[in-house]
């Protein structure tokens, strides 16, 4: 199931339990424990040694975590591309330096979190766009922390 809104896509939850009875099983994924060289493979790494499950990777508070596409591209300078997936926590107390999904005047944006003395700003992580003083603005709301960003090479 997905939602769209404001440019955002989201894309459910993550919980099984939050999604009924008919939900489907974590999928467990194959995890080789030795590291990838970038060079010639190792003959003696060709086997698996245990499964892996991403969501015990990446989520931490199943109940509290979604997924959200993200559009444009404010944040490059923090490595989030047009299209990527984020994970959102809404578990995770927001502070200063941590990439946000939030609210400003009904529209969702994901900026880096800056305090600078007693004010609080939005900011991008590229130059090309402004940062958001949002110290007084009643029409502002911070949904989740972004945990981990990803997309395809």
């Amino acid at each position: 199931m997905a939602l769209r809104t404001n440019g955002f896509e989201f894309l459910g939850v993550v919980d099984p339990d939050a999604m009924g009875p008919d939900a489907a099983p974590s999928l467990k994924l194959p995890l080789l424990l030795a590291g990838v060289q970038a060079g010639f493979p190792s003959p003696a790494d060709d086997f698996i040694d245990k499964r892996l499950d991403l969501n015990e990777q990446l989520i931490k508070h199943p109940a509290a975590t979604f997924f959200v596409r993200a559009v444009g591209d404010s944040m490059l300078g923090a490595g989030i591309h047009d299209g990527d997936l984020l994970v959102v926590d809404r578990a995770l107390e927001p502070c200063a330096g941590k990439v946000v999904m939030a609210a400003i005047g009904g529209e969702l944006t994901v900026k880096r979190l800056e305090r600078k003395g007693e004010r609080l700003f939005l900011a991008p992580a590229n130059p090309d766009y402004p940062s958001f003083d949002v110290t007084a603005r009643e029409d502002f709301e911070i949904w989740g922390v972004a945990t981990h960003v990803i997309h395809k090479l």
